[in-house]
């Protein structure tokens, strides 16, 4: 792969992470998410309009718009239940559980649904996954009594669910609707829908928190915008089996900086075995990708 695009897609993770530090860091990270989406669309509507101008103004194709619709209320449910895992856990457990939920849940459609088969790489990044999960996890400990479930670790797996979910639905909707006007709409959805739940079911001003958390989140949803597009830019030149794998990267970085910088680890030990569990959650997930 050319080292222009595995540059720009270490860029992308880094920049993922830092949204992602915001968040876990804000005091209140659903409305930090909603207010950073809001900001975002200011710069991606102009964008999407702009290169659908350029295009000659095309008709936009229902179903491209729907599949645009549909993955803004998924990304709208991914921050909603983010949120809720970050509330409850540390980042350097929660984000490599969330994000390396999505391709063993791919491997497993896959193989129960559709009756395919893995290779010997394949297999071992099962494996692999399997075991940053357990490692990350400990449920061995629950189970001797020394703590219970705990209940981020259930919404870090919905979340990876949900990244599986619009992860498809892009992929199918880029190709029917350019992938600027198709993030515009899916951003805008994203912010309508993060908007409503904030209203109805979290109750307040969606920006309650003061200036400064305003500005904080703003600048994190302009982070997560450039993430998003330069992963945009790399697919659109590169194949998904070899960028995937690199965006995963940014598994190592948020457990590496949530246990040192957040203090989320207890010892040096337990550093050893978060950043660990995410370079086995990294290299399953490489490994899935080449034997796919």
């Amino acid at each position: 792969m050319d080292p222009v695009i595995i540059g720009l897609v270490a860029v992308s993770a880094v920049l993922h992470v830092a949204w992602n530090i915001r968040l876990k860091t804000a005091g209140d990270p659903l409305r930090t998410a909603t207010v950073g989406m809001l900001a975002a669309s200011v710069g991606i509507v102009p964008a999407g309009i702009a290169a659908w101008l350029a295009a000659g103004a095309p008709a936009l194709p229902a179903e491209g718009i729907a599949l645009g619709i549909a993955s803004g209320f998924v990304e709208a449910a991914y921050f909603i239940l983010l949120s809720a895992a970050y509330r409850r856990g540390d980042l350097s457990v929660v984000y490599p559980i969330a994000r390396g939920t999505a391709p063993l849940l791919a491997v497993a459609i896959g193989v129960v649904v559709l009756g395919e088969r893995l290779g010997v790489a394949g297999s071992i990044g099962v494996v692999a996954l399997l075991g940053g999960f357990l490692v990350l996890q400990q449920p061995w400990r629950a189970v001797a009594g020394r703590g219970g479930f705990d209940p981020a670790i259930a919404f870090a797996l919905a979340t990876g669910v949900t990244i599986a979910t619009y992860t498809a639905l892009d992929r199918v909707g880029t190709r029917i609707i350019d992938p600027l006007p198709y993030a515009a709409i899916l951003w805008v959805t994203a912010s309508f829908a993060l908007v409503a739940w904030v209203r109805l079911r979290a109750g307040g001003d969606v920006a309650a928190g003061g200036a400064s958390e305003v500005r904080r989140a703003a600048v994190g949803g302009f982070l997560t915008l450039g993430a998003y597009l330069l992963i945009l830019f790399a697919l659109s030149v590169a194949p998904l089996s070899g960028v995937a794998p690199l965006r995963e990267s940014a598994t190592v970085f948020a457990a590496a900086w949530g246990s040192v910088r957040l203090g989320e680890a207890a010892t040096g030990g337990d550093t050893v075995r978060r950043v660990g569990a995410s370079v086995l959650i990294v290299a399953g997930a490489l490994l899935l990708a080449l034997g796919s």
